[in-house]
């Protein structure tokens, strides 16, 4: 279970193929008090087939000259570079996340790189035989689910608490269905997987976004959720934080007109420190369901509230009534919700215009 907001920087691969700019994106990330920093992990024959067009985000951003596989080749990461980017990140003192995208690319984080926790990518949602393999290594998950029903959702969830529950065995519809209502597979995937609400869009526009989505996530499985955010500027995971978001993942770059598919719906360095500490602000500012003054706020009640006090000079035995009270700052007297119950009563002394009525 996440107690505070977990910020996770996407490099994703921001890094345009240099190890030198993945290196500049970890500082950034660890400048900015980002909790972690994730990069992609795949190879790019294992991902998309040769002939697969480019989605219209990345045409605009790299042209359509080149297909997605040539585009992808170019952005790979290889083992010496995960080498070095995870001795980077121990160095500064900063998570190394990575999402893998194919079974080799699993094998290498989980194995080779003991990464702490898998993510899965909105489109690999569906991936079955992915999700069973990452289910598989035990680690928790955040499960991303742009583009996707509470149906897809449940089948993805089915998936992996029969992961999780049975180390061996090809599953079916009617094991993956009795995994995830089962008690133990509602216990697993509570205790593993985070819900990760997301639209699938670079930039995002605003009006999609639709974040009352995280309570029906959270209604609906009863898992901790959060939010993927590829729209432009700080103001929706800011606000995605304060409806219940633990985890909030980010896209970063060292400058938003660099070439590549998804710098244009990135933060800059300055931009995401804003967004962290905006965020701490929010957590700070949340609270409890429980109204009741704040301890900042005592020292203000009886400068602010009023009591009530004689409104000219009143002699002893002088029945109370609405011309010779009223009410008036400070506030440590007799309180003006008791006015009417005044009204009536005999003054056992004399009272001078102003004094608190006691």
């Amino acid at each position: 279970m996440i107690n505070k907001t977990y910020i996770i920087a996407e490099a994703g691969v921001n890094h345009n193929g240099s190890i030198e700019l993945a290196k500049q994106l970890i500082d950034i990330a660890k400048d900015s008090g980002a909790d972690a920093i994730k990069f992609q992990t795949f190879k790019a024959e294992n991902l998309v087939s040769k002939n697969t067009p480019k989605a219209d985000y990345q045409k605009r951003q790299t042209g359509e000259a080149e297909s997605q596989y040539e585009m992808l080749k170019k952005l790979e990461l290889g083992i010496d570079e995960h080498k070095v980017l995870t001795n980077y990140c121990r160095e500064k003192s900063i998570e190394f996340l990575s999402t893998p995208f194919d079974y080799e690319s699993l094998d290498l984080l989980v194995n080779d790189f003991h990464i702490s926790k898998l993510k899965v990518p909105s489109g690999e949602i569906t991936n079955a035989p992915l999700l069973l393999k990452m289910a598989r290594t035990d680690k928790p998950i955040i499960l991303s689910t742009g583009m996707s029903t509470l149906g897809d959702i449940e089948n993805a969830l089915s998936i992996i608490s029969f992961g999780y529950l049975n180390k061996n065995g090809t599953p079916t519809f009617e094991t993956l269905r009795q995994a995830f209502y089962s008690e133990e597979g509602q216990m697993v995937i509570k205790e593993k997987v985070i819900l990760l609400h997301c639209t699938t869009e670079y930039p995002t526009p605003f009006e999609d976004v639709n974040l009352l989505a995280l309570t029906t996530l959270k209604t609906s499985f009863g898992l901790q959720v959060g939010l993927s955010d590829h729209t432009m500027g700080i103001s929706v995971p800011i606000a995605a934080v304060a409806i219940g978001a633990v985890v909030v993942e980010k896209h970063v770059t060292v400058d938003r007109t660099l070439p590549g598919p998804d710098h244009k719906a990135s933060l800059e360095p300055n931009e995401l420190k804003e967004m962290v500490k905006s965020i701490r602000e929010v957590e700070q500012a949340i609270g409890s369901p429980i109204k009741k003054p704040a301890p900042s706020e005592l020292k203000n009640m009886n400068v602010a509230r009023k009591s009530i006090v004689a409104n000219c000079n009143i002699s002893g035995g002088e029945a109370f009534n609405e011309k010779n009270i009223t009410v008036k700052r400070p506030g440590n007297g007799i309180s003006p919700i008791y006015y009417w119950e005044m009204l009536g009563k005999k003054a056992t002394r004399n009272f001078k215009k102003d004094e608190e009525i006691n």
